[in-house]
């Protein structure tokens, strides 16, 4: 029997509408640069809206023992009223973020327990957190590595912080995101892979084009958490310079709260 639950939601833009943030596709100034009507809303923040939906359908256990595969279509603008929905029949569910036109700014799929493609997830081995240097090399085709670990980022992140991320970025007033042993909101998650590619390398506006993310143990909030992870390839495709990353979310006591794929535009093909 087919269960979909739906949730609406007013983009907005979650950070400062300025050149000068890390990835300025999310400023109305370089967004114009490249041909868009306003600044990006951020692909894992909306992302992070499907929460409630896929929780409606498949119950907390997909925060500790379930996976999401999501490809990022269509730009998300600040005013778009989005719809969430998420319909399941009897397995895995199928997952479109709709935009006011009633076009998949986001489509994939999820479900419960292991995903078919967890398997080529790579497991890396460098684990133990260091301090990013003062200066990183410039990320281009020709400095790309291939099939090598990446510095592995510390994350602080508070219970404070948790919270804050769930209702500001999130609008999830949920207390499973809030107050003491909370857990960490999935689309905080998912986000913390640019940031682990940034600990090594600098590059300029970047679009996020997939995700998937395979959930292992619960993560929660108060501590330090380890970002890991492995630069597998990058590519020319249509113009667009794109990297893949693995990535896994580490507890302080070493475990495996998530594992990732990482697909990502890291220099935008110029306008014509």
């Amino acid at each position: 029997m087919q269960q979909t639950a739906e949730r609406t939601i007013l983009a907005f833009l979650d950070g400062e509408d300025s050149p000068t943030i890390s990835n300025p596709i999310h400023s109305t100034e370089v967004a114009g640069q490249y041909g868009f009507r306003a600044a990006l809303v951020g692909g894992v923040t909306v992302y992070g809206w499907f929460t409630p939906p896929l929780l409606e359908v498949f119950g907390e256990r997909w925060l500790s023992d379930g996976w999401a595969d999501v490809r990022f279509r269509r730009p998300v603008f600040p005013g778009d009223l989005m719809t969430a929905r998420v319909a399941c029949d009897g397995g895995e569910a199928e997952l479109k973020m709709l935009n006011p036109e009633g076009a998949a700014a986001i489509d994939g799929t999820a479900g419960l327990g292991r995903a078919a493609w967890f398997t080529e997830l790579t497991e890396t081995g460098r684990r133990a957190a260091e301090p990013r240097p003062e200066t990183v090399e410039i990320l281009t085709l020709e400095t790309a590595p291939e099939m090598t670990e990446l510095r592995p980022m510390p994350v602080p992140f508070s219970v404070e912080d948790a919270g804050a991320y769930a209702r500001q970025k999130q609008l999830d007033e949920s207390s499973r995101f809030a107050g003491a042993s909370c857990l960490v909101h999935p689309g905080w998650i998912a986000a913390r892979m640019t940031p682990l590619v940034k600990h090594s390398y600098t590059y300029g506006p970047a679009i996020h084009v997939r995700t998937q993310v395979q959930h292992l143990a619960p993560a929660r909030a108060g501590q330090t958490f380890t970002v890991a992870g492995t630069f597998l390839r990058a590519y020319e495709q249509n113009g667009h310079h794109m990297a893949e990353v693995d990535g896994s979310l580490l507890a302080e006591d070493g475990t495996e709260c998530a594992r990732l794929r990482h697909t990502t535009i890291f220099r935008i093909r110029p306008p014509k």
